[in-house]
């Protein structure tokens, strides 16, 4: 996977800063995503990989506690202006999350769950959505006879695939993945890794990882992180092969983390 000569920024993110309270949790990071790229953020727990992610489509601001500073934008837009619908703005930035979350009902309605909140009532809509979805998170041929059954029933590399379907129904600009597999078996995270490599011609995809072979495998760029701080942002063949700063070899060939 090589740079782009084409590259454009799908967001970007200048001195964004996270408090808790007091606590400095993200200290001035600077980020841009190119379109129809993976970008892998990886470092060792709790050094603001995930708090950064979920600055991207606001879901920081469902903790009291949590202020968020800088610049962050989508197309050119700030997504932190007053002005700015945070419904819109999830839909534009999907999330998927570390647990699978499927809602208790079926398959079909977990994966248009979006599209009713939107009011979009048209069967056929919501049918050819459930079935495009599914295609994509590569799920459809297991459960196309059994969309009305219950998504508990359902494996967990099966359920992680609908939460996917379900955000790819509202047909997001961008989609966040907070470390999307660590629950998963390694058959299902390699569906799921072979899945986003298709994806990413579509979307521009962002995923926290803890996993250093997959952050190497599926992503065209890496951002490393440690205590708050982006230590390191390049192609991924440079950080694996070649990386500037010390920590980041040092976390790279396991001396920490």
């Amino acid at each position: 996977m090589e740079d782009s000569k084409m590259a454009e920024p799908i967001i970007t993110a200048k001195d964004v800063r996270l408090h808790y309270g007091e606590f400095e949790a993200l200290h001035g990071i600077n980020l841009e995503f190119n379109r129809g790229e993976i970008t892998a953020m990886i470092g060792p727990s709790g050094c603001g990989k995930s708090t950064f992610l979920r600055c991207l489509n606001r879901m920081n601001d469902l903790i009291d506690t949590a202020k968020v500073t800088g610049d962050i934008r989508l197309d050119g837009q700030d997504i932190y202006a007053g002005d700015t619908d945070v419904v819109q703005l999830r839909k534009r930035v999907g999330m998927v999350f570390q647990q699978p979350v499927p809602f208790p009902f079926s398959i079909y309605e977990n994966v248009i769950y979006g599209l009713r909140l939107a009011g979009v009532k048209d069967r056929a809509v919501l049918d050819a959505a459930v079935e495009k979805s599914l295609r994509q998170a590569a799920l459809w041929d297991e459960v196309k006879d059994k969309l009305h059954d219950s998504a508990l029933g359902l494996s967990g590399g099966q359920q992680q695939r609908v939460a996917i379907a379900r955000v790819l129904a509202v047909e997001p600009e961008v989609i966040l993945m907070d470390e999307p597999t660590s629950a998963l078996d390694p058959i299902s995270s390699t569906q799921i890794e072979n899945m986003l490599l298709e994806l990413r011609e579509q979307y521009t995809i962002i995923i926290v990882t803890h996993n250093m072979h997959q952050a190497s495998r599926i992503s065209d760029r890496t951002a490393f992180f440690l205590q708050g701080n982006l230590i390191e942002y390049a192609p991924t063949k440079k950080i694996f092969m070649n990386p500037d700063k010390k920590e980041t070899e040092d976390y790279i060939s396991g001396r920490f983390g």
